[in-house]
């Protein structure tokens, strides 16, 4: 349960055999590949170049177009995947499928294809219904649209706003003319849609008038008809799109079925993608290529038997000090602790020469989480959950250590409960008392929240305690190993001693003529050790600065555990507010219904809170003692697919 030490890969082979050099690599799944740090601008290495980069453009170009055209079959597919069904499992010789990825590619090029057609149909019908919607207003005028002027009249169509009086409009035009007339054709909460008729000889000051009034001519875009007769020919152009894009909607369900092989030639690509990244981390020559890289070292021997079919040249060798932060940083963690990897993922991965927090972290965060939600019946629901998604589901690594984490914590979650008496919080004394009046039962209970919270706080302080104690053990032990005896002596030892004789000077122990000796030399230990790499007035602000921030960072780092106290209490007093709200009703039906409602919600902030809350303490309390940061990630060239699972 440590990092995982890592050996760094030289490798020089033929330029033909480099493709099939790199499908071996990515299915041992061990090697990560790096950018060789050579200098190409040396003479000597002039004929080192990278590869170029046309495979990975077209990789990732068959990936995005895949995964639209899955993103198209799916919208279509009248099959539905459970919420946890497993991914289909597919050997290497099955992945690797000529024909299958063949078969893929096309349904792919058919679905995209079909696509462009449809758009191109959505687009036609969107023009005819634009169209029509721009006639609608014109239907009851039963006049062509293209009706043309005479030697004596003009004629104009055009709408008015529908805040103009049409009366009143009239009345201003006969002002100008008797020889200026207005023909409604309809009208909507817009506009006024209207036939404007006039003697040539007005035509100007009728434009002119009807501009002041704000008059927008329309014009019918080649429309010969009547209005009615051309949104008659229009909804007949529309209804044949309209069979036409069923038409084409209906290869795409026939298409949906094949989603399968789309899936794995999605895949195929996300694997080549990767294979080409690796690949342009390489350096050739014009017969040969050189790959530098890293790898476990128990992954050697496999690595060797990978290789001994490719005439090639290569060595691993241990990290030189000045590499430690390139090495990847892969974590060794059994079955148990595994699920930590939440945790250390998410705040950062520890560096190569720095410690694995995970087997110390488990037994403090599962614990923390369980005294923080402390009720039977949620852990039964954070238990059923999480069984029910690793044994249905088959999730990804990933996926598979968080829901770990949560079936530890849902355990720890149920034994807390049982020792605080909890089940949905004061569930069944509740409902007994409405099925009995006088019943009296109460959960069978160690210790309860409301009325052993002092006792509760106390435990959560030691238990910080414990923590605290535990990160500097672990730093001193790491720094003895590194060889740096006196700064664990002066930086937690000393410690130590102080502390110890504090306990011992309140105890009365210890003391020689009253002066309590342990705590004199923690203190000259304090002083010794504090200033020792000051010089003048520097060792006085250095003691001040190491007194203070030791004293304070100790006791508010032990005083952060208080919130396992107030979480546990909250969690509970919430339960009990909703369960004594459906018990107002005195009807078994309603209580059950609002105490379900009252505890689902409950339960959601207490999954997050709790969380939060255990995460700062690992994270801010416990790993400040001892947590070196800043590791590389292990991401090795290996089969990472999305929609199925590769078993060798």
């Amino acid at each position: 349960m440590s990092i995982v030490k890592m050996k760094r890969l030289r490798l020089l082979a033929m330029q033909y055999d480099r493709d099939d050099l790199l499908h071996a690599l990515q299915g041992l799944g061990c090697v990560v590949i790096d950018r060789p740090a050579e200098d190409l601008s040396d003479p000597d290495r002039a004929a080192l170049a990278p590869p170029s980069d046309g495979g990975l453009a077209d990789a990732q170009r068959r990936l995005d177009e895949g995964e639209r055209a899955l993103a198209i079959l799916d919208r279509y597919s009248e099959e539905k995947s459970g919420l946890f069904a497993p991914r289909p499992a597919l050997t290497q010789e099955e992945l690797f499928d000529p024909a299958r990825l063949a078969q893929g590619e096309k349904v792919a090029a058919a679905a995209l294809n079909t696509r462009r057609a449809e758009a191109q149909l959505e687009s036609q019908l969107a023009k005819l219904d634009s169209e029509r919607a721009l006639l609608a207003p014109w239907k009851e005028l039963d006049v062509p649209l293209d009706l043309h002027a005479t030697r004596e009249t003009a004629v104009q169509l055009g709408t008015l706003p529908a805040t103009v009086d049409l009366t009143q409009a009239e009345g201003r035009l006969l002002e100008v003319s008797p020889l200026i007339h207005l023909v409604r054709a309809g009208g909507d909460a817009q506009n006024h849609y209207l036939l404007l008729l006039c003697h040539n000889s007005v035509r100007d000051d009728a434009s002119q008038a009807l501009k002041e009034l704000g008059w927008t001519r329309f014009s019918p875009r080649g429309r010969t008809g009547t209005a009615a007769e051309e949104d008659a020919e229009l909804a007949r152009r529309a209804a044949q799109v309209r069979l036409e894009l069923d038409e084409v909607q209906e290869q795409f369900k026939t298409m949906a079925d094949k989603r399968d092989d789309v899936r794995l030639a999605v895949d195929r690509a996300r694997i080549d993608l990767a294979r080409e990244r690796s690949r342009a981390c390489l350096l050739d020559t014009e017969r040969t290529f050189y790959l530098e890289g890293w790898l476990p070292a128990d992954s050697v021997d496999g690595l060797s038997a990978a290789l001994e079919r490719f005439p090639c040249a290569w060595e691993t060798t241990d990290p030189a000090p000045d590499e430690v932060e390139q090495v990847p940083v892969k974590l060794k963690n059994n079955a148990l602790t595994r699920c930590m990897n939440v945790v250390t993922n998410m705040y950062s991965m520890p560096a190569y020469n720095g410690v694995d927090p995970n087997p110390l972290m488990f037994p403090f965060f599962v614990l923390f989480f369980g005294i923080m939600m402390a009720d039977m019946g949620y852990g039964i629901l954070m238990i059923a959950a999480s069984l029910l998604v690793l044994r249905r589901g088959r999730p990804r690594e990933d996926t598979r250590n968080f829901m770990e984490g949560v079936l530890w914590c849902g355990i720890s979650t149920f034994i807390v409960g049982a020792l605080t008496g909890g089940f949905f919080g004061d569930f069944i004394p509740q409902l007994l008392r409405i099925v009995d009046p006088a019943s009296t039962f109460e959960m069978p209970a160690l210790f309860t929240p409301l009325n052993d919270t002092v006792s509760i706080m106390l435990g959560s302080l030691v238990l910080g305690v414990i923590q605290v104690f535990t990160g500097m053990t672990v730093s001193v032990v790491k720094k003895i190993r590194e060889g740096d005896f006196v700064d664990a002596l002066f930086d937690e030892i000393t410690w130590w001693i102080i502390l110890a004789g504090v306990a011992l000077a309140v105890l009365g122990i210890g003391n020689v003529r009253g002066i309590p000796v342990t705590l004199v030399v923690g203190g000259a230990m304090l002083v010794f050790g504090g200033t020792r790499k000051a010089k003048g007035f520097g060792k006085v602000s250095s003691l001040v600065g190491l007194i203070y921030n030791g004293v304070t960072g100790f006791f508010s780092d032990v005083l952060s555990y208080v919130r396992l106290m107030a979480l546990m209490l909250s969690g509970s007093v919430i339960a009990q507010v909703f369960n004594t709200l459906g018990a107002t009703f005195g009807n078994v039906i309603l209580f059950v219904i609002i105490s379900m409602i009252g505890n689902a919600l409950n339960l959601a902030l207490n999954l997050l809170g709790c969380y939060v809350h255990d995460l700062r303490l690992q994270c801010l309390e416990f790993f400040n003692r001892f947590y070196k940061e800043g590791g590389r990630p292990y991401d090795p060239l290996s089969y990472q697919t999305k929609y199925i699972d590769v078993v060798k």
